[in-house]
């Protein structure tokens, strides 16, 4: 391979661009005047809240029904960063959401970002770009079952692997205002890893099962099947359940929590429920839902595990960089949950 090839390989066609130009368009018309939901986020440190329209899921209904329409008809086939960094320097507007954060290490702050919401024409550009990202996996796990049919090579673990992804990226539009509770929303600053991670990472590395089953076979037994459910339920309950229960705890400190009274740790922290089992059991869950993802490949490749290596990978590194946050923000408060609580992601193990 020369470094012609190479060069013109890493170009982006202007046909790629105008495709990518036409999606933001879309979202960023659709998100704003598809009706929705109006979810309260979380309060700032200086006493503010933002406000996110919750219109995602009628947004991607609509985007694949256009696109399968244009697909019947034959219309279609089956530097972000730097502005940002830019345009946070710049700012002087000293509210929670938009205050800089300056590190003084140049590639820090354009790696994690100045600003933790910026906005572009009242677009909130952090739910913006995960929005996309999730979109983008799904519409190329769809083109890879398209493909997959046109060659009549569908097999089961195919239609697995689909089954799991349209169930767990339609579960995210239909709890998307969970979404705002979330550590990215409320802690991580927009830079160059989150968008990045949302609109490159997410839709090309999570569908690499997806590519890898186009051209090899996995023969899976029925008892293979089963197991395989069983490990995606188990992982969507963990997942779903914790992340729902700390979602309502925040809207309503004195809300049932498995039919009893939360249990609650100087008046901050949940410690009842999933959250009483493990302090970070939401990335079990996600974990489980990830490995779910690549166990209808089977074991004869490490390729489709990349996902939940890659994934196991982060959220430790992520729990790590929260404990430390919430030690800092907490102080005795959290040393206390800390001791109630033990475990950090899996009970027993870690």
């Amino acid at each position: 391979m020369d470094l012609g090839f190479l060069l013109h390989a890493l170009i982006p066609s202007w046909n790629s661009v105008a495709i990518l130009a036409t999606f933001f368009a879309y979202l960023a018309i659709v998100g704003s005047i598809l009706p929705g939901k109006v979810v309260p986020g979380v309060i700032l440190q200086d006493g503010s809240r933002l406000h996110y329209r919750c219109n995602g899921l009628l947004s991607l209904l609509m985007l694949v029904g256009l696109l399968g329409i244009g697909a019947k008809m034959d219309y279609i086939s089956p530097t972000v960063t730097l502005v940002l960094y830019a345009a946070g320097c710049k700012s002087s507007n000293q509210g929670s959401s938009l205050k800089p954060h300056f590190t003084g290490n140049l590639i820090q702050d354009w790696w994690f970002g100045i600003q933790l919401n910026p906005q572009f024409l009242g677009i909130d550009l952090k739910f913006f770009f995960v929005r996309a990202g999730m979109m983008g996996w799904l519409l190329i796990n769809l083109s890879v079952l398209a493909r997959s049919i046109q060659d009549a090579t569908v097999s089961r673990s195919m239609i697995l692997y689909q089954l799991f992804c349209v169930l767990y990226i339609l579960d995210y539009f239909v709890y998307e205002e969970y979404m705002t509770s979330t550590w990215d929303i409320i802690a991580e600053r927009l830079g160059f890893m989150l968008v990045f991670g949302d609109l490159v990472w997410i839709p090309f590395t999570f569908s690499i099962q997806g590519w890898w089953l186009l051209s090899n076979k996995a023969e899976l037994t029925t008892a293979a099947v089963i197991a395989n459910c069983f490990v995606f339920l188990m992982g969507y309950l963990v997942f779903r359940g914790a992340n729902k229960q700390k979602h309502i705890f925040k809207k309503n400190p004195k809300a049932l929590i498995w039919g009893m009274p939360p249990k609650v740790i100087g008046g901050k922290l949940l410690a009842s429920g999933f959250w009483g089992v493990a302090r970070h059991c939401n990335y079990l869950g996600d974990l489980l839902l990830a490995l779910s993802f690549s166990l209808p490949c089977g074991i004869s490749s490490p390729i489709p595990y990349f996902y939940p290596i890659y994934l196991l990978i982060l959220l430790i590194w992520r729990e790590r960089r929260d404990e430390a946050r919430c030690a800092l923000k907490y102080k005795e408060v959290w040393a206390e949950y800390c001791k109630l609580v033990p475990w950090r992601i899996l009970p027993y193990f870690y």
